[in-house]
């Protein structure tokens, strides 16, 4: 019960968010430095059965599995005489598992780009 009461409390709220902002300081790696610069960008991922997925960059865990926000799926349609080979389909919040991940593009400057190639792993 107390949980539930922390979260309405403004102070609470205010403590979490000076914590985050500690935390975000020069103690991060180069690598998690990088990938906060690509939050709540357009991020465009293909997956291993031909789909693309285009959305807002939400999140990544440590398995590298990917939450995208606004999601919307983009896939090959096969029926003759059809101008247009893709069909798309409005997802909403979805999670991209690593293992189905085979490209990764985000919308930024060429700057941006050449920098996160140098991202060591």
């Amino acid at each position: 019960m107390e949980e539930a009461e922390s979260f309405s409390n403004p102070s609470f709220l205010q403590d979490v968010s000076t914590r985050a902002s500690e935390r975000s300081g020069s103690d991060e790696s180069p690598a998690v430095a990088q990938l906060r610069k690509l939050l709540f960008r357009r991020i465009l991922i293909g997956a291993s059965d031909g789909r693309f997925f285009l959305g807002t960059f939400h999140c990544i865990d440590k398995q590298g599995n990917i939450i995208l926000q606004d999601a919307v799926e983009y896939r090959h349609t096969r029926r003759s005489g059809d101008p247009s080979p893709m069909e798309q389909r409005c997802l909403g919040l979805i999670l991209i598992p690593a293992s189905c991940r085979t490209s990764c593009h985000a919308e930024c400057s060429i700057d941006e780009q050449i920098s996160l190639l140098s991202i060591n792993k």
